[in-house]
């Protein structure tokens, strides 16, 4: 019994125990409320409404603010310069001991003479803008002395030229010396009138425009990047026979902006460099031999090796055609009618013109073929007559009708070839134009950018 007397004492104290050992919550007192007295001390209004006068008369924005106390109740009115002005002088009369609650009647002055403060602001600001001419014009001085530094640096054409690769990449650097050393002379101006954070939304500024310039003006700034590329790949020589894409001619000369093609017709032609260096371009002048080739057609029962036998070796005794790599001929389809040939030849361009090559080459082994008998037929059409079509009589030619006489062939004239008419020296009237242009030359802006001391890619 008292052992289970003992128990329940423990379980009843452990409790109490934990409860007095735990450290009490604080207790949040409530801000004390102002309570107004029951009576007023004799001449207190006259008092708080003097002092309230002589604070509102230290501050310039509350002089036409009219101050009426009664029983601790403050009256404002009047006008003042600015909106936050009516909340400011509210805060500042509660602050005043003995103040009941404030009747605020004060509004903003909308006259032209409320903004006499603002004026004020102007002038001084206006006052110390002369009083500063002397340093914006040291500023002004500094700046100008480092631009031309900048632009007697870039002068140095010379120097750049033999630094740069090409005369463009030199106009780049020059280009670049004289605007990195006009910023620089802004810099430094600036901070010597104090104005490093009107700089800073400069540039900025001036950072979000050259974004949506470089977005409106992409086709512009590739065209310039391929400009600068072309200058130093050389990819062609002034006079080489290219074709870039379908477009062919003679190089003329390379610009800032674009390629110049003489045309085989004699035209000139204008190719932008952004295309010029995207396309694909093929270059006749890089290797002197070339390739021409043409086909003819054997009748289908002649034999197709002996013909490309014999137009091989005709081709072989053409003084133009190349015996290294030696002609070709191969078989190239079986048609309706005849046995497609292909003949291949290799000429020296600096010794052979390749149009007047390639004509000769094709009249000498068809000549060749149709000596030998070889036939060069025309197409054939065969005709079927099926049980539907109406019957067509026919009659044996020897069977009271005459045979058909055949038809008789124009007379051809004898022409005898000349020697002067089997010259297949090259004819350069295109390439002559083209030195004569260049000799002429073009404007400023239209130098050429091609450099023979430089390699060609």
């Amino acid at each position: 019994m008292r052992r289970l007397l003992a128990i329940l004492a423990l379980a009843w104290a452990m409790p109490l125990a934990a409860q007095l050992e735990a450290p009490a919550e604080p207790v949040e007192t409530p801000a004390p409320v102002q309570t107004i007295a029951a009576t007023q001390e004799a001449g207190a209004d006259e008092q708080i409404a003097e002092r309230i006068a002589g604070i509102f008369a230290e501050l310039p924005a509350f002089g036409g603010v009219e101050v009426a106390v009664s029983e601790g109740v403050v009256s404002l009115s009047g006008t003042v310069p600015k909106a936050e002005d009516v909340d400011r002088a509210e805060a500042i009369v509660n602050r005043v001991a003995g103040v009941v609650t404030v009747e605020n009647g004060l509004e903003r002055d909308l006259s032209v003479s409320a903004d006499s403060a603002g004026i004020s602001v102007l002038g001084e600001r206006w006052e110390s803008l002369i009083r500063a001419l002397p340093l914006i014009a040291a500023a002004l001085g500094v700046w100008l002395l480092i631009a031309l530094a900048g632009y007697a640096i870039a002068g140095f054409g010379r120097l750049w030229n033999r630094v740069a690769p090409n005369g463009f990449l030199a106009e780049l650097i020059a280009s670049a010396i004289r605007f990195g050393f006009t910023i620089l002379g802004l810099v430094i101006a600036l901070d010597m009138v104090g104005a490093t954070a009107l700089l800073g939304a400069v540039l900025g500024g001036a950072g979000v425009i050259g974004i949506a310039l470089g977005f409106a003006m992409r086709d512009t700034i590739e065209n310039y990047v391929a400009s600068l590329m072309l200058s130093l790949r050389q990819p062609f020589r002034a006079n080489d026979h290219v074709v870039i894409d379908d477009l062919e001619g003679r190089v003329i000369r390379l610009t800032s902006r674009a390629t110049v093609l003489m045309t085989l017709d004699g035209n000139h032609l204008r190719i932008p460099n952004g295309q010029v260096f995207k396309a694909v371009i093929l270059n006749y002048t890089r290797n002197p031999q070339r390739r021409f080739d043409f086909d003819l057609g054997v009748d289908a029962d002649d034999d197709p090796n002996a013909a490309s036998k014999l137009g091989r070796e005709t081709l072989r005794d053409l003084p133009f055609v190349l015996d290294d790599p030696p002609p070709e001929a191969r078989i190239e389809q079986v048609g309706d009618s005849n046995i497609v040939l292909k003949f291949l030849g290799w000429l020296d361009q600096r010794e052979a013109d390749y149009f007047k090559a390639r004509t000769r080459a094709i009249a000498a082994v068809k000549t060749a073929l149709e000596d030998a008998g070889f036939a060069l037929p025309e197409p054939i059409y065969r005709l079927r007559f099926d049980p539907r079509s109406a019957t067509i009589p026919m009659a044996p030619a020897g069977e009271g009708q005459p045979a058909s006489p055949a038809p008789s062939r124009p007379a051809i004239p004898d022409i005898t070839v000349t020697e002067g008419d089997e010259d297949v020296r090259p004819a350069d009237e295109i390439g002559e134009m083209v030195e004569q242009e260049r000799r002429r030359g073009g404007d400023e802006q239209d130098k050429d950018l091609l450099d023979r001391s430089r390699p060609v890619e």
